[in-house]
């Protein structure tokens, strides 16, 4: 078989030295003494079946196919392996399947199932099951289908229908065992609704929060998501059938079999009407758990927003009654601004246009005033100043200019002559 060779294969790359003779005699005898005695092989061992189950993707496995197939040596079998899987057992390595809460009960058996194997004691044989899980590869594979649905979904939780999930884990037994686990872990949670044909669906939070209850709302989505499946589904085999017709069209139109022609272009006709309808529907769904999925967002995010606020307050230690002050306060500003804007509002033009123009004939006559005073000053000062002459010695007459400094126009010496 496949599978037989994949182990030798992997088993002989563990183990360098598995088809020694010496070492075969050594590892396959049975346990004797105290377990300081055998405690090196039984690692040995267990870490051996782990790391097979690990390569295989598996985390079920039966101890008569691991005997028997998995370290058969030429008609030789380890007898030390049931002592291995006891010892795998009470150490918590192995987990019988009747361990595991079945997440289709209630919530009360859920209770009994938890405080019954609350303390599980040793025992002295393995118990009478052909099959046995070992829960860190459980937990492997657990996460793994949860890290799927985050690649898949943009949202913080999702509900898939159970022949997804299904799908998704490998198979119903693998599906089941994966959802005990994650509703143990409080990541998942059951659905169940009967709408003319059970559905049946799972829940799972993809955040680092636990699951949320369930609601009426998750039902509908269930519902939605089950109906788009089938119509993809339905579509799929629209499809088929589209393209089975094409080809016995043209296989028809080849041999010159016109009626087996024109009756399969017409089946072909009929199946893309029937594609596009169907098409409509599954739009129109996708649409509808779009928005859903966008108004839950919008609900988280105002939670979120409420409780940061909550917390501020806290953290502030600001009470209700002063928040409502502001807020008081905050009104009263809102409707003075208000009623100044209506005030505005009301008033006409005319009034404001009187006023501007007031106001502009006081400041014309303001800058007028001061036009006048300023014009004396330099008038004056420019008449005093154009009656003095200089001679130079080609006895031209010269207008001095105006200088820029009254003071030293006054004190200049040629003028002190002139005098």
């Amino acid at each position: 078989m496949e599978e037989e060779r994949v182990i030798r294969e992997f088993i002989r790359k563990e183990v360098e030295d598995w088809d020694s003779e010496v070492m075969v005699s050594a590892r396959f005898k049975a346990f004797s003494g105290q377990r300081s005695d055998w405690e090196p092989r039984y690692q040995f061992w267990r870490n051996l079946i782990i790391n097979i189950a690990r390569h295989l993707q598996v985390f079920i496995i039966h101890p008569t196919v691991v005997k028997n197939v998995w370290f058969n040596q030429g008609g030789l079998i380890p007898l030390c392996l049931d002592h291995v899987f006891l010892q795998m057992y009470n150490d918590g390595d192995l987990i019988c399947t009747t361990n595991l809460i079945d997440p289709k009960s209630g919530q009360l058996a859920q209770i009994f199932h938890k405080v019954r194997h609350l303390l599980p004691l040793p025992k002295s044989s393995l118990p009478a099951v052909d099959k046995f899980i070992i829960p860190t590869l459980l937990e492997e594979k657990s996460m793994e289908v949860v890290k799927h649905l985050c690649d898949h979904n943009w949202t913080s939780s999702c509900i898939v229908t159970m022949s997804k999930f299904q799908v998704i884990c490998g198979g119903p037994k693998e599906a089941s065992m994966i959802l005990s686990h994650l509703s143990k872990c409080g990541k998942a949670r059951y659905l169940a609704i009967t709408r003319k044909d059970l559905i049946e669906g799972v829940k799972f939070s993809l955040s680092l929060q636990t699951v949320s209850g369930t609601t009426s709302s998750d039902y509908d989505v269930l519902h939605l998501t089950w109906t788009a499946e089938k119509l993809q589904l339905q579509l799929n085999m629209i499809d088929r059938r589209r393209d089975k017709s094409k080809m016995l069209a043209l296989a028809s139109l080849k041999s010159g079999n016109k009626v087996g022609a024109l009756r399969q272009a017409r089946e072909l006709k009929l199946a893309s009407e029937s594609r596009e309808k169907c098409n409509v529907l599954l739009r129109r769904v996708e649409e509808v758990l779009t928005a859903i999925a966008m108004l839950k967002i919008q609900k988280r995010f105002v939670f979120e927003a409420i409780q940061s606020g909550t917390n501020a307050l806290k953290e502030r230690q600001i009470t209700i009654e002063e928040v409502q002050l502001c807020l008081d306060e905050l009104d009263e500003t809102i409707n003075s601004q208000k009623q100044v804007e209506t005030l505005i509002g009301s008033a006409s033009n005319a009034e404001f246009d009187e006023d501007i123009e007031d106001e502009l004939e006081k400041l014309e006559l303001e800058e007028s005033g001061k036009s006048v005073a300023d014009g004396g000053i330099e008038e004056s000062l420019s008449k005093s100043l154009s009656d003095l002459k200089l001679a130079d010695n080609n006895n031209n007459v010269v207008v001095a200019e105006t200088p820029k400094n009254v003071s030293k126009v006054v004190d200049d010496p040629s003028l002190a002559q002139l005098a």
